[in-house]
């Protein structure tokens, strides 16, 4: 066997991680008052609108949404990350796990958006980072969004969860709160 085929053979395709971005889509997650699983996939559609713009006096952040009861797409939702619950009580194991992945991408995007900013306030002068060097200015901007590809976590009101305080909050006021989860595009 040639150095080409033994080379060919060691390759391996990229694999697919769940719950992270990918190719520009991710999965997000918003949290809503609910009795039932119907109930709650329809508010969490409803978030989803305003956050891509459907709602007209939203302004959209994602490109568009495709939630996981969604079975005619080949590119997004189930087609790209599997089954998912379309909707799951919070308190529930698929719940909990849901809110524990969507907690963890936001945290992690964070530290991930913060550890480019510092790099960029140490190694940039003033101009290379007002001239975007790096994407520094890109840096700062997805530290301090409140919406958008760094935030994986939203009220049913479409505000994203940006702290762990406000999502602890969350969860201790509401009485029957689910998330639904959905693939956006951004």
């Amino acid at each position: 066997m040639g150095a080409g085929a033994a080379g060919a053979s060691e390759q391996r395709l990229p694999v697919r991680r769940r719950f992270e971005v990918f190719e520009m889509h991710m999965v997000i997650y918003s949290l809503v008052e609910a009795s039932t699983e119907d109930e709650a996939l329809s508010t969490g559609k409803t978030v989803f609108d305003r956050l891509v713009g459907a709602d007209p006096h939203a302004g959209a952040v994602f490109d568009y949404h495709v939630t996981f009861d969604e079975e005619d797409t080949s590119v997004a939702g189930k087609a790209r990350w599997g089954e998912l619950p379309t909707a799951a009580p919070v308190n529930s194991d698929d719940g909990q796990d849901l809110l524990e992945r969507g907690w963890k991408a936001t945290k992690e995007e964070f530290e991930r958006n913060l550890d480019r900013v510092k790099e960029a306030i140490d190694e940039l002068s003033d101009e290379e980072i007002m001239r975007d060097e790096d994407l520094a200015r890109h840096a700062f901007h997805q530290v301090g969004a409140y919406d958008g590809p760094a935030i994986f976590l939203y009220t049913e009101h479409g505000t994203g969860i940006r702290h762990r305080g406000q999502l602890d909050r969350l969860l201790e006021e509401s009485e029957e709160l689910w998330i639904v989860p959905a693939d956006v595009h951004f």
